[in-house]
């Protein structure tokens, strides 16, 4: 069976998730072990809240570096997929260097945070996009900026301008969204994760 390590280092999305993933068949623990992480079968980063809070709650604990020295397969979740670049400017804190790219306000929108229901549109050739388009539940008031356009899976419009909402390369993927308050296309792209990452 599919065992999945959930991420705690205190972040409020854990318990929905962890439910997602089973209702999807996985075995899931969550887990503030830094030997657990670093030699997981799959990983999940969720994240609400703010980056440098988080980001110092996983060096404090050591997950920051098993994170890096991990081989398995990841998943960032709205924050937690922020906290895969470099350096995020909420707080200007650096973040864990996974995907080249930063973290930006999103200043030009009519209403932040971005909260509700988007699309979020296949934007790239990677098997995530397969369980593509769809509209997913999104809560945050920063975006990612790649430094390399080739990670981005799918995009959503946010004030007039395309952001990156699900990206990937190699091991690891983030999306932007919350996939567990998403319903259906949430369940999807879980599973379609889960596949990929099997």
């Amino acid at each position: 069976m599919t065992r999945v390590n959930l991420i705690d280092y205190g972040a409020g999305n854990l318990r929905s998730l962890r439910a997602a993933f089973e209702r999807l068949g996985a075995d899931v623990e969550t887990t503030s072990d830094a030997a657990r992480v670093r030699h997981a079968q799959l990983l999940v980063l969720p994240g609400v809240g703010a980056a440098g809070p988080a980001m110092a709650a996983l060096a404090e604990g050591g997950l920051a570096e098993a994170i890096g020295a991990a081989e398995a397969p990841l998943l960032g979740v709205c924050l937690g997929m922020q906290l895969l670049f470099e350096r995020s400017f909420e707080g200007d804190v650096a973040c864990l260097g996974l995907l080249a790219g930063s973290v930006v306000p999103i200043t030009w929108a009519p209403r932040v945070p971005h909260m509700g229901w988007n699309d979020v549109l296949p934007a790239g050739d990677h098997t995530l996009a397969s369980a593509l388009p769809a509209v997913c539940y999104f809560a945050h008031s920063y975006a990612v900026s790649p430094g390399d356009r080739g990670v981005v899976v799918a995009e959503t419009e946010v004030g007039g301008r395309a952001l990156p909402s699900v990206v990937a390369d190699g091991r690891v993927a983030g999306v932007q969204f919350h996939p567990e308050k998403s319903g259906p296309a949430g369940r999807s792209l879980l599973q379609q994760w889960l596949r990929d990452a099997a």
